[in-house]
């Protein structure tokens, strides 16, 4: 099977080759059938068959790239036609050979690894070819059709899921339930990938995980926990590689452009997939939904007040005394919201994400009071008389200190209230003192101070 999967990459898939590959194919899959000890062909069989598909999606020519001009394009292209018709009945054809069996084997040994190497072929050799072919045929654009396939492929690995779940138990079968499973939520996100344009798939990696916690409610299968978790790590991981999650496409409207989709519903997917985990148990992967429920959320107003403060370029470097004072409210907001989901949950993740938020935004505040005692503070006019960026800064900062301390003032020991009441004092007294300047003074409060302002300071 090897010798064949490599002479049809030699060969830029000749059609004898293509056909004794997939007799190949087929005869190996059926020797595992047969053979409980050689269940080991049919992933491995699987593997070659995605790996050819993938040479025709990627369409290398590895004479080409080792050239000594450097890579170039094929000088005689196979007919498209060929292309497209011939290997879209192979990946039908493979599909079948795959699933089929992979299907239909679950139950019938007594090793339990055996339904699961077969179930994992099954899962993975019709979500590869389906990729593949996207690739190749729709170029990653958005495409209808291959999201009807997507789709279909969803619903059949769900009622495998559940037909799985209702048979008497069996060794692997839990298991192999578990990854037809995990086969039809990325199917399912494969479907908004294929439907819609730009970001999407971040917006279907992330639903994911809702999707994976509510199957491990019904159905308590092993790994869909993890499988959640997982979804957090790699939507992570897909937004460290690009922030902007479109790139400059992005758009300029304040809240509602592609950070508030491409960050909004991971993070209400990851608070609806943590309290549904939890319900269960407060793991180690619920813990991790939770957190990244928390991290999204806070990115989402970061890059939002980024955003708006910077007219749609977060990348943009702005030495802003608007956008510290707008981050210290939300920080100030985003606490206060934790600490009340805190003391529903009792989750020690929402405890030590308060505290951090907490923490850093004490840190903004500290730089607000370093911005006070900066020139520029005083050089730049305080636009309104009461509406103005001392209120923005300092009036609705110390009302949110407030009202934390009062809703710590029975969940937190008295250091953190005293500090919260300390910072909600000062910050009312930083207030009234600039406003008093900017109604004596007006716009520019940076004048001599008058004796009608000293009298104002001493009644105050």
């Amino acid at each position: 099977l090897l010798v064949a999967a490599l002479l049809v990459l030699v060969s830029r898939h000749d059609a004898l080759a293509l056909t004794v590959f997939v007799i190949l194919t087929a005869a190996t899959v059926a020797i595992a059938w047969r053979t409980e000890a050689a269940a080991l062909a049919a992933p491995i069989a699987a593997v070659l068959a995605a790996a050819v598909m993938a040479d025709w999606s990627v369409h290398l020519v590895v004479d080409a790239l080792i050239a000594p001009a450097g890579p170039a394009a094929p000088t005689t292209p196979e007919p498209e036609s060929y292309d497209y018709g011939a290997h879209l009945f192979l990946a039908v054809v493979w599909a079948a050979i795959f699933g089929i069996p992979g299907f239909l084997a679950q139950g019938r040994s007594t090793r339990p690894l055996v339904p699961i190497l077969w179930s994992a072929s099954a899962v993975f050799a019709p979500i590869a070819m389906l990729v593949a072919l996207y690739y190749r045929i729709a170029g990653f654009d958005q495409s209808v059709p291959f999201a009807g396939f997507a789709l279909l492929l969803a619903a059949i690995y769900a009622v495998a899921t559940e037909t799985l779940v209702r048979r008497q138990p069996r060794p692997g079968l839990a298991a192999s339930g578990a990854i037809f499973a995990t086969g039809a939520l990325a199917a399912l996100a494969l479907t908004f990938t294929f439907a819609f344009e730009k970001g999407w798939l971040t917006v279907g990696l992330a639903l994911m995980a809702p999707g994976a916690a509510w199957i491990a409610e019904k159905r308590p299968l092993p790994w869909l926990r993890w499988l959640a978790a997982i979804m957090v790590a790699v939507v992570l991981a897909r937004i460290a590689y690009e922030p902007r999650i479109v790139g400059d496409d992005i758009g300029a409207t304040p809240i509602f452009n592609w950070l508030l989709y491409g960050y909004g519903v991971p993070a209400l997917s990851f608070w609806v997939a943590g309290w549904l985990l939890r319900r269960r148990a407060d793991d180690l992967p619920a813990r991790m939904v939770d957190s990244g429920a928390i991290l999204f959320t806070v990115l989402l107003v970061i890059f939002e007040i980024r955003h708006y403060i910077t007219g749609g370029d977060i990348y943009q470097p702005v030495n802003d005394i608007a956008e510290a004072a707008i981050d210290v409210n939300a920080g100030l907001g985003l606490t206060i919201g934790l600490e009340r989901i805190r003391g529903r949950t009792g989750s020690v993740v929402h405890n030590i994400g308060a505290m951090v938020i907490a923490a850093l935004t004490l840190c903004g505040i500290g730089f607000e009071f370093a911005i006070v005692a900066s020139p520029r503070f005083y050089n730049e006019p305080v636009d309104g008389v009461f509406f103005n960026m001392i209120l923005l800064g300092y009036g609705l900062p110390a009302v949110l200190a407030i009202a934390l301390a009062l809703i710590a003032r029975t969940t937190r020991p008295l250091p953190y209230r005293i500090v919260a009441a300390i910072t909600a004092v000062t910050l009312a007294l930083f207030y009234l003192t600039l406003e008093v300047r900017r109604l004596f003074q007006g716009p520019y409060i940076d004048g001599p101070t008058s004796d009608a302002e000293q009298y104002a300071y001493s009644s105050t």
